[in-house]
């Protein structure tokens, strides 16, 4: 028999997700982003302590030791940025980039899935802040 888990990632599912998909966005701007090594078809589940939607085709996944690998989606998912919430299913500890997530949207307190979208490769990342300009 095949164990099948259900991932469910909600940041933000309340009112209010426009704010924060916007904040989200100049919240990363502020960062310089610098690739580590070479990309990775999978991500250990267990490690992923939380996730970060930074727009319709970019989610951050932070690990548990503190790594970010970053998943650039191959083709935009309609919803994601404004949603920042989405499920996934997987039968191992493996998240990987022929893995399929489903955006989630909370109308009228239950939860719904909208659009399908395939996972990129995982790109570890270092956010490494910006010096601030001085006028």
């Amino acid at each position: 028999m095949r164990l099948q888990s259900t991932i469910i990632i909600a940041s933000a599912l309340a009112a209010g997700s426009v704010a924060f998909a916007a904040e989200k966005a100049s919240k990363d701007d502020k960062y310089e982003i610098r690739e580590v090594g070479e990309a990775k078809s999978c991500i250990n589940r267990s490690s992923i302590r939380s996730t970060d939607v930074i727009d319709d085709q970019t989610i951050d996944f932070r690990m548990r030791n503190g790594d970010i690998y970053r998943n650039r989606l191959p083709n935009k998912c309609s919803g994601l940025a404004f949603e920042e919430a989405f499920s996934y299913k997987t039968s191992t500890n493996r998240l990987c980039s022929v893995d399929i997530i489903h955006v989630l949207s909370q109308t009228g307190g239950q939860l719904d899935t909208r659009g399908a979208c395939g996972l990129g490769k995982f790109q570890q990342i270092e956010k490494i802040p910006k010096a601030a300009t001085e006028d």
